[in-house]
Order: structure tokens, then sequence, then C-alpha cells
């Protein structure tokens, strides 16, 4: 016995606020949209406790609550937002096509257009003592929690020009950071080591590491190690914020999409167009410069637009 794949005129991959912005927009425009969650439902935002840069909200929100809040807006319009993970896909190379999809590699879908918001993940260092005070003092973004911090002594680990830029930003509202490099030398561009090196309040460290991360509920202290001397050293602070790099989540898309060298998927101009027609990325999974929770939710915007404007195209050019 056959059974009938579900035909889906709108597919969102993802939960953040740029799935759930796209979301709100094609449910409005009648494209029926369908959203699977993924792994993490919400994104990253889900394990940030306070968001106060987010427009509309005047006293802060909690991470958490604002995804669900997001979510309950996109239903309103009658997104589907089902739990579930695609586990496969196999993108159509030509207008109109319909693109095939897998969901916890047992559920067959077609779409007629997909919107790809699975986001991507920070890199941590993997210390237990790290992961238990993520939320309590432990950041994968500066510009999101530096506030939280202002007057205060803080560390930042990195040595790129994402490090140095977080590094300089916290030196502007922190009354010190301490920059702990593992190597000998910083992989940031000069003109930002320039700009490290010439910032008071900001210490590096060279063949530094992150030994423990200090406190039971918060962070109050950093131990660290020197690596060519394994002598131990240990700083009071208040945040810790990892600056090593974040890893997009577009490895099923592998072959596909056009991505960089780093795995981002690339979109057209000032679109959100992928190479294959029908298919759009927004939110972190092609943004590895601004990371913001409203800038992904503007390219939300826009890859719904895009897709409503491409079925109207595709089916003006079959009727025509």
């Amino acid at each position: 016995m056959s059974e009938t794949i579900e035909r889906i005129k709108c597919l969102i991959i993802g939960s953040g606020p740029a799935g759930y912005t796209a979301a709100i927009y094609a449910a409005r425009a009648d494209l029926k949209p369908v959203l699977y969650t993924g792994m993490e439902p919400g994104g990253q935002l889900t394990t940030t406790t306070e968001v106060d840069n987010f427009p509309g909200y005047p006293e802060g929100i909690d991470g958490p609550t604002m995804m669900v809040q997001l979510q309950q807006q996109a239903e309103r319009f009658g997104t589907q937002v089902r739990i579930g993970m695609v586990t496969n896909v196999e993108f159509s190379e030509v207008a109109g096509g319909i693109h095939k999809i897998t969901v916890d590699n047992s559920t067959q879908l077609e779409a007629e257009t997909v919107i790809i918001s699975t986001g991507a993940t920070a890199k941590y260092l993997g210390l237990p003592s790290e992961q238990k005070l993520r939320g309590g003092g432990v950041s994968a973004c500066a510009v999101c929690d530096g506030f939280f911090y202002k007057g205060q002594d803080v560390a930042i680990v990195g040595a790129g020009d994402t490090a140095a830029e977080e590094a300089t930003y916290l030196s502007n509202i922190c009354n010190k950071v301490t920059m702990l490099v593992r190597k000998d030398f910083m992989r940031a561009s000069k003109a930002m080591q320039h700009r490290v090196n010439n910032t008071k309040n900001l210490e590096v460290l060279y063949n530094t590491e992150v030994d423990e991360v200090l406190g039971d509920t918060v962070v109050e202290g950093l131990r660290m190690v020197n690596n060519e001397t394994g002598e131990k050293s240990e700083i009071e602070i208040t945040g810790l914020f990892i600056a090593i790099g974040h890893k997009p989540n577009t490895e099923i898309f592998k072959g596909q999409l056009d991505m960089d060298e780093t795995g981002y998927v690339i979109t057209k101009g000032k679109t959100t167009k992928t190479n294959r027609p029908g298919v759009f990325a927004s939110g972190d999974v092609q943004d590895k410069d601004y990371r913001q929770a409203v800038t992904a939710a503007g390219t939300g915007c826009m890859a719904a637009l895009d897709a409503e404007r491409y079925l109207a195209t595709v089916e003006t050019e079959v009727t025509a």
C-alpha cells in the first residue's frame, strides 16, 4: 500500500528568530508554512538568560520566553510548528521543481520552497565547569551580554579578529578585560592587534589556557595555565566570554548548496536566495559577521518575501 507524500508550499527548517520570523511572514502571505524545530527548539537564544537589545522590549526579556512568544505569533497566523529534525534533503536544480525532504530518518515530504534557518553553534572549550556556568557568567557573545558586566572584571578567550573586536568592545564597558591567547601570537589582523595592544584596560596573556572556571552558580574567577611552563594562576572575574568561532549547522546541505570555506551558506547579492531555485537561507546559517537576533529576524522576513515572490514567478511561468 502506497502512502501519499505530504506536499508543503513553504517548509522552514529551524526555529530561532530567523525561522519564526520567516514563518510569520510566510503565513500572512498564505504560504501555509510548516516549521520543523530541529534538535534545539528556539535556537541559541534559549541558552541566553536576558535579552536587552531586541527592539520592543524596554524592560528586556529572557531568551526562552522570547522564543515561546515568537512561536505563538507564528502559530497565530497558521504556521504548523512540528517537533522534528530534518535529516536529509534532495534539492531540485530547476525552477518550479519539488524538493524532497526527510524528517527523523523516516518521514518523507515534498516542498515547493524551503527556508533554511538552522543557525550556527558557538564553539566552547568543553570544560565541565564552563558548561555548568553557561548563562551564569559564561557567554559566547560579548555584544549580546557584555552590558551586564559594566564596570566589572571579565576575561575573553580567543585570538582571531572576532575575539579582538569583542575584547575591545568589552574594554569600553568593563573595568578590566583579560584576553587569553593559546599560542604566542594572535591570528587577528595587524590593525586589530594594534587596537588591542593600545587599549589600556585590556591585558593579553599569551600561551595561556583556561584550566577551570571558578564559581558554583555564577562565575567568580578563572584558573589559568601557561601551556609552556605548566604554571597555574587565578584571577577574579564575573564574566567569561568564549570567542573561538562558530560552526554553521549546514552538514546535511553540503554538496547541494554553495558554501564558503567554513560552511556558511552563500546567498546571492542582497537576497536570501541560494544556488538552488526555491531554496532560501536566513539567520546565522548565512551570516558570520553580525550574528544578532534582530539581524536574523530581518533575514527571516527577507526569506519569506523571496519565497513568496519565487512562487508567484513560477506560477506565472506555468500559466503563461
